[in-house]
């Protein structure tokens, strides 16, 4: 058979090769030296250089992530009920609330022991939890064990980074692309470049269970970063993908008490 360049809807369903990936890093070099103008030394940066990594206390296989449809201040959000209910959950091991910034929906990054307790929470406690509300919501889960490598280059807290600074705001991030195994994705071509991005404290990588789709959790010194990231410098990184996205920010301050009951690897 006669090779052929991929078109685009070939390259979101399969696996990118190594040809896209250079094609890719030479684009975003291009993109970020002209595009954004953001790839300046974040203040971040020193965290990268001399973080330290451990073992995790518990041994994460999944991370869920969830979102209320929702509009209310976090302070009305029952979270302390919450957090007793969701702590009783089979496999439970941490979760970092969220609050949207700007309208106020309530949801949370959560790490299980198995991607089975993950499951059973995704289709059994948390619908319920939903239903209560009256609302819609949104789950995720997530292969923890497929992200470990690129994540603990990229400092994050939920494999044994020490957090030096308190997060202002984090960032969730989805793109609409089948990349599996994920170790074949981009990511080796990625973490130079956002290890440069403002302000930029941690990230987890994210990989969808079944569907393959990439995305991440970040932590921001700043809402201002955390927004920047998400409208300036991620368009740029999904436009060399050519794939759809989906972006959230949400304020790390309105729901740091909550997150430190439930354990939350950010806060030490």
């Amino acid at each position: 058979m006669t090779a052929h360049a991929k078109t685009p809807c070939e390259l979101h369903r399969s696996r990118l090769g190594r040809r896209d990936i250079l094609k890719l890093a030479a684009g975003m070099a291009r993109g970020a030296a002209v595009g954004t103008g953001l790839l300046m030394p974040s203040i971040a940066q020193a965290a990268f250089s001399n973080s330290k990594t451990g073992t995790a206390p518990m041994s994460q296989n999944a991370f869920v992530y969830t979102e209320l449809q929702i509009s209310a201040p976090f302070d009305q959000v029952p979270w302390k009920k919450i957090n007793d209910a969701i702590k009783a959950q089979p496999g439970f091991i941490n979760k970092t609330w969220l609050s949207g910034l700007g309208n106020n929906s309530a949801g949370g990054i959560y790490a299980f022991d198995s991607i089975e307790n993950a499951q059973k929470f995704v289709t059994g406690y948390f619908p319920a939890e939903a239903r209560n509300f009256g609302v819609a919501q949104t789950t995720r889960v997530f292969d923890a064990m497929a992200t470990k490598e690129a994540s603990i280059d990229l400092n994050s807290v939920h494999y044994g980074a020490k957090p030096t600074t308190k997060p202002a705001a984090f960032v969730y991030t989805e793109v609409q692309l089948h990349v599996l195994p994920f170790d074949n994705g981009p990511w080796r071509t990625f973490n130079p470049v956002l290890k440069l991005q403002p302000g930029l404290l941690s990230k987890t990588w994210l990989s969808g269970l079944h569907t393959g789709t990439v995305g991440g959790f970040y932590a921001f010194d700043t809402i201002k970063n955390a927004q920047r990231f998400a409208l300036d410098y991620f368009p740029t990184e999904t436009r060399q993908l050519n794939a759809a996205f989906y972006t959230r920010v949400f304020d790390a301050n309105a729901t740091e008490t909550a997150s430190r009951d439930m354990a939350s690897p950010f806060y030490g």
